[in-house]
């Protein structure tokens, strides 16, 4: 016994020693923080940024923050937006293109496809100055959905029956308890199709393409990189390299000086995106894909 509590008497020394001096240490390490010298980036002016879209988008308010703080920000000269999503919600997708669209007035934008371009995330680039495609990635499938499951068969076994109490005709359209009637399909079918339109008409328009060949650029077609360049959805293909330097030349900078993205920001993303799945799976919405 004796010679396991010399053994463990430095451990528990130690231990001993950070309780006592928790708070302690607990300051040290936030003065460190505070005042710890600033990497090469921080000692230069930021003036190239680069934004990241990735995942399925449900909520655009930070991603449309960034876009606006860089708009503002004179230092900033110039904005790569990284895309790695399959698409999402039509408004989120929406408020995300028009602030490129009101950003690319006022300094250059690139967008990169990394991997996936698709649907919303590809209408949330069109307005960029240039759309550049890594050769793997996959773009396109413009077009618009809205999907339900027709539970009916299920609560007739369970012997769950539903009440409803409703007014107006339509209020009760797209319920999964029961088959959607044909009069509910026609006007969902309404506003899917001014989806739709809406969609091919900002495409058209951004990308300087023939709206009466939206069959070739959209109809939910899916593109490899090089296909999408045949059609006209991008301009290039390349890397991120490539993609970089493509906004260094456009934004005139002469020594290019790049915004690192904090760690603990990063993991916060990948769990929000994870977050989104689990609700797209359960509440789904209009969706651009």
């Amino acid at each position: 016994m004796e010679a396991i509590k010399k053994i463990f008497t430095p451990i528990g020394a130690v231990m001993n020693y950070i309780q006592n001096h928790f708070k302690a240490m607990l300051f040290l390490l936030l003065l460190l923080l505070l005042f710890a010298p600033a990497g090469e980036n921080e000692l230069k002016n930021v003036n190239l940024q680069e934004i990241t879209l990735k995942g399925p988008i449900m909520d655009a308010s930070e991603i449309v923050q960034q876009i606006n703080d860089a708009a503002k920000d004179t230092n900033i000269k110039g904005v790569l937006l990284s895309v790695d999503s399959p698409g999402g919600a039509v408004a989120p997708s929406l408020e995300i293109a028009y602030a490129i669209k009101r950003l690319k007035e006022k300094k250059p934008v690139v967008a990169y496809a990394q991997g996936t371009m698709a649907s919303g995330s590809y209408y949330a680039s069109i307005w960029a100055d240039k759309i550049v495609a890594n050769p793997g990635s996959m773009i396109g499938s413009i077009g618009v959905i809205m999907q339900g499951a027709d539970l009916s068969g299920i609560m007739e076994k369970l012997g769950v029956k539903s009440q409803v109490v409703k007014a107006g005709k339509y209020k009760q359209i797209g319920t999964p308890e029961r088959p959607w009637k044909k009069f509910e399909v026609k006007e969902l079918n309404k506003v899917i199709q001014g989806t739709y339109d809406m969609f091919t008409t900002d495409v058209a328009n951004a990308r300087k393409l023939d709206i009466k060949k939206r069959d070739m650029f959209a109809n939910a077609h899916i593109f490899t990189a090089a296909q999408a360049k045949e059609v006209g959805l991008i301009d290039t293909l390349g890397v991120k390299y490539d993609a970089k330097k493509e906004l260094v030349t456009l934004s005139g900078v002469k020594e290019p000086m790049w915004n690192q993205e904090d760690p603990f920001d990063k993991l916060m993303k990948k769990l929000s995106a994870s977050t989104a799945v689990i609700i797209n799976t359960y509440f789904p919405p209009i969706s651009l894909r």
